[in-house]
């Protein structure tokens, strides 16, 4: 895979991430009491849709840092490896709640019910998504494989995640904003974390049409890549 096409791929895998939790999140607050099952599998058949997006998405993330400066590939190896653990997380969690609202034969709220998945997708997934984020925007800022904006933001963006870590000490009901399954330590940040990937991949997607666009009249036979 040679530059132009990882950024290609990290570009179109960041917006199908994107777009799907973008579709996701809101599910989880169409009913005020238990979902009924169509509602709970549908949001979870999105996310897996999502994480398997991810996955797709950190591995050529991790192959374009090696591209474009190998000095650096060991921190674009920390975010894959971030990026896949969180993913397994949250998949494991996906399943944990699919199978108790197969295996019931009422309407339940997994967000409560299935309390395993609690720190899964408080603390835990929290504290992956910051690692995760941290060393995306340290290779980015290294390597300046994208604008200034991607690696600043991927840095405020982990330390709210981190402001969520303590969130198990605050309970289990999901309308409180801070609890450990709270909606604030959840949806919220899955809502700013679609957002986020949805601007990374318009910019890796743009960076390689300006990486193979001719250059100007006067700039010589080939034009520098615009970082």
């Amino acid at each position: 895979m040679d530059e132009t096409t990882a950024r290609r791929v990290t570009g179109i895998a960041a917006l199908a991430t994107a777009a799907t939790l973008i579709i996701e999140v809101p599910l989880y607050f169409v009913y005020s009491g238990p979902p009924p099952d169509w509602n709970v599998l549908s949001r979870l058949l999105i996310g897996i849709t999502a994480l398997t997006c991810l996955i797709v998405l950190v591995t050529a993330f991790r192959e374009l840092v090696r591209r474009v400066n190998p000095e650096h590939e060991w921190a674009g190896t920390l975010a894959c490896a971030a990026g896949l653990v969180y993913a397994t997380v949250t998949l494991v969690s996906h399943g944990l709640e699919a199978g108790a609202v197969i295996a019931t034969d009422h309407s339940i709220d997994p967000t409560i019910t299935v309390d395993g998945t609690y720190i899964l997708y408080g603390s835990i997934g929290r504290l992956l998504l910051a690692l995760f984020l941290t060393s995306v925007g340290f290779a980015i800022s290294r390597t300046r494989l994208l604008p200034r904006w991607t690696h600043r933001s991927a840095y405020v963006l982990a330390a709210v995640n981190l402001a969520f870590v303590p969130s198990l000490f605050f309970g289990n009901d999901p309308a409180h904003f801070y609890a450990a399954n709270g909606w604030g330590t959840t949806a919220s940040m899955g809502a700013l974390l679609s957002y986020w990937l949805l601007a990374l991949g318009v910019a890796a997607y743009r960076s390689a049409n300006r990486l193979t666009a001719p250059a100007p009249r006067g700039a010589g036979r080939r034009g520098a890549p615009v970082r």
